[in-house]
C-alpha cells in the first residue's frame, strides 16, 4: 500500500528532552575552540538551527561568522555531544512519543521523518542515545540550511524519493514545540501540530494558529484523529 500522509518530527522538546546536553556541548565546544566562555542563555535559540545558533554565538562574542569558524565550532560541538548525553542529567523520550512512533511506523499509509534544527549527525547522536533513531529513514537538517523555513522542501523531496510517491503539502503534518516549527510548516502549506512539551506554553503556541495543539502527545487516539488516520 502506498503512503499518503507524511509526518515530520522536530526533536528537542518534541520527541525528547536531554536536560541541556546540547546546550552544554555547544558552550563547551565554543570554549574549547575559541578559548573564551560562552553563555547560550543570551541567545534566543529555541526552534533555531544549529548552524544559525553557531553564527549568532560567534557574532555575540565579536568573532567573524566565517564558514571556517562555523565549521570548527560545529565539529567541536559534535565531538562533545555524545559525552554530554552520556554524562548529563537523565533525559527522556517525552510522554506518549514512543507509542506514537511505533503506531505510525506500522501504519500502511503513513510515512514519518525528521524536520529538525539539529545537524544530521547531532540528530543521530541524540535519537540513538534515546533508542528511537531507527524510526527515521530521512529528514531535513541544519546541514541543509541555517534557516528553518528552508527545510520543508528538503524534507518533502527526501520523503518522496524514499517512498516513491509525492506527498502533498496539505497531507503533510509538521510536529514541533516552538512557533518556528509552526511557521516553517505554513511556509510550505503543510498542517502543523504544536506540542507544549518544550519552552512554550499551550496558550503561546495556540496564539500562532497551528492546525492543532496538544499539551503533550500521550493521547495516541486523539493524534491519529487529527491526522485522519
Amino acid at each position: 500500500m502506498s503512503k499518503r500522509t507524511l509526518i515530520l518530527w522536530d526533536i528537542d522538546g518534541t520527541i525528547i528532552v536531554s536536560h541541556g546536553a546540547g546546550v552544554r556541548a555547544m558552550e563547551r565546544g565554543f570554549t574549547e575552540r575559541f578559548g573564551r566562555p560562552c553563555d547560550l542563555s543570551k541567545i534566543d535559540w529555541a526552534g533555531r538551527t544549529d548552524s544559525w545558533i553557531t553564527s549568532e554565538v560567534l557574532r555575540h562574542n565579536n568573532l567573524p561568522a566565517t564558514p571556517e569558524n562555523i565549521q570548527a565550532y560545529l565539529e567541536a560541538y559534535l565531538s562533545l555531544l555524545p559525552i554530554e548525553l552520556a554524562n548529563g542529567q537523565q533525559g527522556q523520550v517525552l510522554p506518549g512519543v514512543l507509542e506514537l512512533l511505533e503506531t505510525l511506523h506500522h501504519h500502511p499509509h503513513i510515512a514519518q521523518g525528521l524536520l529538525t534544527g539539529n545537524l544530521q549527525r547531532g540528530a543521530q547522536f541524540k535519537l540513538t542515545h534515546y533508542k528511537v533513531w531507527h524510526y527515521f529513514e530521512f529528514g531535513a537538517f541544519a546541514d541543509d540550511s541555517p534557516r528553518r523555513n528552508d527545510l520543508g522542501p528538503h524534507a518533502l523531496r527526501r520523503a518522496g524519493a524514499h517512498h516513491g510517491v509525492e506527498f502533498a503539502p496539505d497531507s503533510t503534518f509538521i510536529i514541533g514545540d516552538t512557533p518556528h516549527d509552526i511557521e516553517c510548516g505554513k511556509v510550505i502549506g503543510a498542517k502543523t501540530i504544536a506540542v507544549a512539551t518544550g519552552n512554550y506554553s499551550l496558550e503561546e503556541l495556540q496564539s500562532h494558529a497551528p492546525t492543532t495543539a496538544f499539551a503533550n502527545l500521550s493521547d495516541t487516539a486523539a493524534f491519529l484523529l487529527t491526522i485522519g488516520a
